[in-house]
């Protein structure tokens, strides 16, 4: 499952590697195109003030050269020299006829300076077919001092002008990258439903894995109770009921981990909280797992402090959580020596749990907490049951507003620490 989630991880960066730059690339383009339409806008109001000079004389002199009398002081004013005074009807009906012949649609505002006076003496709107709105007309015209007349042409509302003009652009960019977001979505949901299809897959397989052996031993031991001579082998008699014990035992076990599948499968554990003793209830655990720590000759010291610890929490739930650490300390220790601690730091409860086990590398330890998460190496799993003991403990541990926290070296051991308010 690793391989196959490692290739979908890759799939999902090199997806959205590409995704980035195809946004990057259309929002270069989308650029591009706003600098081209800005300068075709330039290039067609200079060929509109061109004509407007060979339709009407303006000045004594043009010659070929109207650049010499155009002056554009920024992208949205135009200054026409003039050193005549022109027929105002004649020229309003020019301009706007010169701007609309070379598809100049934006509204416009025109004045003529007079360099004796230094001000406007007429203003007039051109109302273009893309005219914006009325109060265009009462825009303030940019009062450029010159030592000439001359007629400014404001289009006020060039750059909205020019962004109507790239619509489709815009249009088919933004559809795109509607489809590549969706992509993107679909791309992480499916590795979410491929992740949660393998971990599911994976848990089905243990699952069967951990009850199959189980019940067949049962199964042959009970055969074997079942012949007619085996009360005269009182022996085998007592060793294949022991087989049936034990393997009853571990059945169970198994059945507790599903029930805290289903407590885990629930937003918030319900709590019964009552008051008790902690060390009481940790060697009452203890206890519980004494076939385990007989089988594996394992060593268990505690160290309580203060030798009565009384909080109120949910019991049951808390039992469980003890159970869990104490038992993977004794199943991932090859000669097991554990050390359990707890004590009072302020309101809190404090209980760790030392081994001297195989540890946990640096890149499990965020997710060891995590829901059917089992460290692996390669293709195999290095540890066994459903990898659901630890979320469940970390559940129980959030509901009752604490923290568990983990300190671990690879070959050195782990220390669990819970942390609980008492009340």
């Amino acid at each position: 499952m690793v391989i196959r989630s490692r290739t979908l991880r890759l799939v999902i960066l090199i997806s959205t590697v590409l995704i980035t730059i195809i946004i990057a690339i259309q929002l270069i383009w989308l650029q591009k195109v706003y600098l081209y339409e800005e300068k075709q806008f330039n290039i067609n109001v200079s060929k509109s003030i061109r004509a407007l000079y060979a339709d009407m004389e303006l000045v004594n002199d043009v010659k070929d050269n109207v650049q010499k009398v155009v002056e554009n002081v920024n992208p949205d004013v135009y200054l026409l020299k003039i050193d005549c005074s022109p027929d105002l009807s004649r020229l309003w009906v020019n301009l706007k006829a010169e701007l609309t012949d070379f598809d100049v649609y934006s509204d416009c505002r025109a004045a003529i300076y007079s360099h004796e006076l230094n001000k406007f003496t007429i203003e007039k709107y051109i109302d273009l077919p893309d005219a914006y709105h009325a109060s265009s007309k009462e825009t303030d015209l940019p009062l450029i001092k010159k030592d000439y007349s001359y007629i400014i042409l404001f289009f006020p509302h060039r750059g909205q002008y020019i962004i109507k003009q790239m619509l489709f652009w815009i249009a088919s960019g933004g559809m795109l990258l509607l489809v590549l977001v969706g992509f993107g979505f679909s791309v992480f949901y499916f590795y979410r439903q491929k992740f949660y299809n393998e971990t599911q897959r994976d848990f089905v397989n243990n699952f069967t894995h951990e009850f199959k052996t189980p019940l067949a031993v049962i199964k042959i031991a009970s055969d074997v109770l079942q012949q007619k001579n085996i009360f005269e082998k009182p022996d085998r008699l007592m060793n294949y009921a022991g087989i049936i014990s034990e393997q009853t035992s571990h059945l169970q076990a198994q059945v507790q981990r599903l029930l805290e599948i289903a407590y885990t499968d629930r937003s918030s554990l319900p709590l019964e909280k009552e008051s008790f003793d902690v060390n009481l209830l940790i060697r009452e655990a203890i206890n519980d797992l004494q076939p385990l720590v007989e089988q594996k000759n394992a060593t268990i010291k505690t160290n309580y402090p203060i030798p009565e610890i009384l909080v109120k929490a949910d019991k049951s739930y808390l039992r469980l959580c003890f159970i869990n650490l104490i038992e993977n300390a004794i199943k991932y220790s090859a000669n097991p020596e554990i050390q359990i601690d707890t004590n009072i730091i302020g309101t809190d409860l404090v209980v760790s749990v030392k081994d001297n086990g195989i540890g946990i590398a640096t890149e499990h330890q965020k997710k060891i907490f995590d829901r059917f998460y089992r460290i692996t190496q390669g293709e195999l799993h290095t540890s066994k049951g459903f990898g659901l003991g630890l979320n469940f403990v970390k559940k129980v541990i959030d509901t009752h507003n604490g923290k568990i926290e983990l300190e671990s070296e690879p070959g050195k051991g782990s220390t669990f620490t819970i942390i609980i308010p008492r009340t």
